[in-house]
């Protein structure tokens, strides 16, 4: 079969998302309001609430949420067979995706732009708002560990990365200036990106490595602390000056990247060389539930919910942009989703490897991630478009650097934020400070990465928690569908929408979690452990409250009824 068969379901699926499904949820269940007054208008300080065009927006948006892991899921879930992974990426981003991001970055701008933590407390209550913030800073902490160690991997494994990924932060300076100054976006989209493409063609003839065993923790672990370095200095910067143009100029090199891989397939039209579901070895995990948290950014993150209403819904401009950042960003993310299960299952893959595509994915846990879509889509770019295939490659793997880069520099804010909040909740007056608030965040995703162990190398603690991050994310964003659902209720609205993969992703994630802490207790892994079934516990209570809270709503629309019944009859 050709990949364009999986190239073009997916791609009409999403088709039918923005033209149609979105539209319906704008309109009907979110009811979008142009004239109301957005947080970045009401609370402007030019530092972290500050009006933004959606097209920057929408830029800095995706590439926030999107990172590294809509590569990483894929391309694991693909050794169950590509349909699974086809089907829950397009109907995920759809269906799940689109709904839970939009509608994050619409509850925040109606609540003063608070993080989906801290406004559960108007809508469930007090005590939702404590067990969830403590949710959403664990995911936070395990997605900075994560990313810190796929960045690190990929700097070594390709030095060619090194300079147009440093480079890019002097470029992103320079477009958030100029932004400021009000030159024209366009002919400064063009410009970064042909820049950062100049920095890729410099970084292709002229590998780097860091000069000796700078820290002592070796090259990988050398480099995780200098990422986090970097990244607590970005997280206090103003918006605009780094993390904002950053985000946005990487978003503009991604829609050039992703136009060009796609157009490769076109050009090259390579056959599928993966089986459509897969005769996996044995001792693999099963596909259900563990596909639905294997793959999550790409089909549904609740670390989206968290940017959505972190960062973005501070720099929403009109309501009515929200369709477009949130929404579409989701749709963003399963287009690269569905492109990198393009590239690992192609025939031009498997044919770079003796023994084709069984050799490259011997099992679930052999095959390779971030490594197959940089191989696999270099592969398709040099062959569609006759580019040579070193500059191929480091073109994808300064996509990946950057792509977790940007999720770290959010992050790391997001992070500081939640901190932040406590500090304000429980009269904490260190905590509300920028800098202490950073140095408890750095050290907390410090503690995660170089406290568990994978064996290989220090600070390498993000390579095992993939799958924790992936039942955590997941059990967070039915948990923000709670949230949202409870919302759209107490609006007196439909809540169908939310409802309905809510119920079933809480299901495929709490099933996934047992799952893992059974995985987990077998091999000694205590602090995934105690992690894992901290945030099911806690989730359980949200549940309840939740369910509560429904219930009062219910017994006050009754006792409304009752009288008006009453007065009917006796008329």
């Amino acid at each position: 079969m050709s990949s364009l068969f999986i190239v073009l379901f997916g791609l009409v699926g999403l088709a039918f998302g923005w033209f149609v499904y979105s539209k319906f949820i704008a309109e009907k269940i979110y009811k979008l309001d142009p004239n109301y007054v957005t947080p970045a208008h009401k609370f402007e300080d030019g530092v972290d609430y500050v009006p933004t065009n959606k097209f920057v927006l929408w830029g800095s948006h995706f590439t926030a949420v999107a990172g590294a892991a809509p590569i990483v899921g894929p391309a694991i879930a693909v050794y169950w067979g590509w349909m699974p992974a086809l089907l829950w990426v397009t109907f995920g981003s759809i269906f799940f995706a689109g709904v839970h991001d939009f509608g994050a970055l619409w509850a925040s701008n109606r609540h003063d732009a608070k993080s989906i933590g801290a406004l559960s407390e108007s809508i469930v209550g007090q005590r939702v708002r404590a067990v969830l913030m403590i949710i959403i800073f664990l995911l936070l902490v395990l997605v900075n560990a994560m990313f810190a160690t796929i960045i690190a991997d990929e700097m070594v494994i390709y030095p060619e990365s090194v300079f147009p990924a440093w480079a890019a932060i002097p470029v992103a300076i320079a477009v958030g200036v100029l932004i400021r100054k009000k030159i024209s976006l366009l002919a400064i989209s063009i410009i970064g990106v042909a820049i950062l493409y100049f920095t890729i063609y410099v970084g292709s003839t002229m590998p780097l490595a860091l000069p000796g065993d700078v820290f002592g923790l070796g090259e990988r672990g050398d480099w995780i602390i200098l990422l986090y370095v970097y990244a607590g200095i970005a997280s206090m910067l103003p918006v605009w000056l780094l993390l904002q143009p950053r985000d946005y100029i990487n978003g503009a090199q991604l829609v050039l990247g992703l136009f060009v891989l796609y157009s490769a397939v076109l050009l090259t039209t390579p056959d599928v060389a993966a089986p459509m579901f897969n005769d996996v070895a044995e001792g693999t995990p099963p596909i259900f539930p563990i596909l639905f948290v294997t793959i999550a950014c790409g089909a549904l993150s609740g670390f989206h919910g968290i940017v959505s209403s972190g960062t973005s819904a501070k720099q929403l401009d009109n309501e009515k942009d929200a369709r477009f950042v949130g929404y579409l960003g989701a749709l963003g993310e399963g287009s690269l989703a569905l492109i990198t299960i393009t590239a690992v299952t192609g025939s031009l893959y498997a044919s770079s490897v003796a023994g084709g595509w069984d050799a490259i994915y011997p099992s679930f846990t052999g095959g390779p991630s971030a490594g197959g879509f940089i191989a696999g889509g270099a592969l398709l770019i040099s062959e569609g478009w006759g580019i040579p295939l070193a500059f191929a490659q480091t073109m994808l793997a300064v996509m990946v650097v950057l792509f977790a880069g940007t999720t770290m520099d959010a992050g790391l804010r997001l992070t500081r934020y939640i901190i932040q909040e406590w500090g304000s909740i429980y009269q904490i007056s260190p905590l509300k400070n920028n800098y202490i608030s950073t140095l408890v965040a750095v050290a907390a995703c410090l503690l995660l990465a170089f406290g568990v162990s994978n064996g290989n190398y220090p600070g390498d603690g993000g390579t095992l928690i993939w799958p924790v991050f992936g039942a955590t994310n997941q059990i967070l964003a039915s948990m923000t569908l709670i949230v949202l659902a409870v919302y759209l209720l107490k609006l007196g609205r439909s809540a169908k929408p939310l409802i309905i993969p809510m119920c079933f992703i809480l299901f495929m994630a709490s099933w996934a979690g047992v799952w893992y802490i059974a995985d987990y207790i077998s091999r000694g892994q205590w602090i995934l452990v105690v992690i894992q079934v901290a945030v099911m516990g806690l989730a359980l209570f949200i549940i309840l409250e939740a369910w509560s809270t429904v219930t009062k709503l219910k017994q006050a629309e009754d006792s409304q009824e009752e009288p008006e019944s009453a007065a009917s009859s006796n008329d």
